[in-house]
């Protein structure tokens, strides 16, 4: 097709995957979107894959949002682990299941059409966490006669033994109750991390990537929480989104 609006009238299902939710608009501006399945895999936020939501609903289109979990060389391999989230239209991802399935696997997350951008974002948001987590990691054993690789394991193994504490966060706020099963309440934790930062100082290594996480700690016990486990964090960055 010599142009976006030749491709959407070839075709009933149509794909988009570009820069930004303001490409998108652009790039279907003027097409025949009557009776087309829309789908929209370009990064964005709930709000955006809301409004495109509407934006096609408009036009006479069926929609979906994604969010792709997959890096690029892990698209079409089907072994990779690569998956893309899906919300919108449960009737369009129904017909068109076997399609979509074909760049990476597939998981439906519901009919709010900002569903898929916001289990990307927040998916991605802890993929940063445990990034900032590893850069501070080998920042502190930079200096010494450690080799990276041989590091490297024991990071990976710490890590995937700390990644089940998700489930029991998960239990917590739940029910909303904080203290119930605590390994390691708050206040032992703060009482703890200055030795973080003291090893980080002795090491010449910034501690930016740690004061953020500990200050929320040392609030949270302040506020009278100490007993907590660190799920009740939540509430300081959302009240909304856990118990008080």
């Amino acid at each position: 097709a010599a142009s976006a609006a030749e491709a959407v009238a070839a075709n009933r299902l149509v794909i988009v995957c570009l820069l930004d939710d303001a490409s998108v608009g652009a790039a279907l501006d003027g097409a025949g979107l009557a009776g087309r399945d829309l789908v929209n895999l370009t990064t964005g936020t709930p709000a955006e894959g809301r409004a495109r939501a509407a934006w096609a609903q408009d036009r006479g289109a069926r929609f979906l949002d994604g969010g792709i979990m997959a890096v690029p060389p892990a698209i079409g391999s089907p072994d990779s682990g690569g998956y893309v989230f899906y919300s919108g239209s449960a009737e369009l991802f129904a017909d068109h299941r076997d399609t979509l399935a074909v760049p990476a696997g597939t998981r439906y997350v519901g009919t709010d059409p900002g569903f898929a951008a916001l289990h990307d974002v927040a998916l991605l948001s802890a993929m940063y966490g445990m990034f900032a987590g590893m850069a501070h990691a080998f920042a502190l054993i930079g200096p010494e006669d450690i080799a990276p690789k041989d590091f490297a394991p024991l990071l990976v193994s710490w890590l995937g033994a700390m990644s089940g504490s998700a489930h029991k966060a998960a239990d917590r706020l739940t029910s909303g109750d904080y203290t119930k099963d605590v390994v390691s309440n708050l206040a032992m934790q703060v009482a703890g991390s200055a030795t973080l930062l003291r090893t980080a100082e002795e090491q010449g290594v910034s501690a930016e990537l740690l004061t953020p996480y500990l200050a929320l700690m040392e609030r949270r016990v302040a506020e009278g929480h100490g007993e907590e486990d660190t799920t009740g964090l939540v509430h300081l960055l959302s009240p909304r989104s856990a118990g008080s």
